[in-house]
């Protein structure tokens, strides 16, 4: 079972900018996504952005392309995501993820395989 240890998130103004990281621990396997998902209040899961452990590819949601950045320490099996002029639609519980690889696909919107207990984004107008 994959476990998580996440931090950041936090209010900020529109504008603004947070900080998520998550180190995860217990995986067994060399290849696999590592991210975020996020639902916001009366809204459905969303998968925000994940990289992939095997070549280091990064994947985003449209609607957050271009104002946040992930980034990884391999050797620590961090992920950090970047937020950058946030807008109050991001406010939302963001829950570090973790997707096997099925046949080179990963599953990183909703259900993941595994998921950490979430962290608080508010962003005020």
């Amino acid at each position: 079972e994959v476990q998580f240890v996440e931090s950041g998130g936090g209010s900020v103004q529109a504008g603004g900018s947070l900080r998520l990281s998550c180190t995860a621990s217990g995986m067994i396997v060399d290849d696999y996504a590592l991210g975020w998902v996020r639902r916001a209040p009366g809204k459905d899961y969303e998968g925000v952005s994940y990289i992939i452990s095997r070549d280091g590819s990064t994947h985003y949601a449209e609607s957050v392309k271009g104002r946040f950045a992930i980034s990884n320490d391999k050797g620590k099996n961090t992920v950090i995501l970047q937020m950058n002029n946030l807008e109050p639609d991001d406010t939302a519980v963001y829950y570090c993820a973790f997707s096997y690889s099925y046949s080179g696909r990963y599953y990183m919107n909703w259900p993941v395989d595994f998921w950490g207990q979430g962290t608080q984004v508010t962003v005020s107008s």
